[in-house]
């Protein structure tokens, strides 16, 4: 089932099973942009994509890791 921008918690939980190591925070947010449309079953055109979508996503992704 695909998932878009909308979903911020589901991108986090994608995020942190594709990443392990990474630091959420180290991320800029032209990369994180790029590394969450390479996530397996994501939808580029469902959404809006903005810097509010994207710092959202930061946390959440460092709560999956932690």
């Amino acid at each position: 089932m695909s998932y878009g921008w909308n979903d911020v918690q589901r991108i986090a939980e994608e995020l942190a099973e594709a990443y392990p190591g990474v630091d959420p925070y180290s991320v800029g947010f032209v990369k994180l942009q790029q590394m969450i449309k390479e996530l397996p079953g994501f939808d580029d055109t469902s959404g809006r994509v903005g810097e509010k979508v994207l710092e959202a996503i930061q946390p959440l992704w460092a709560a999956e890791i932690d």
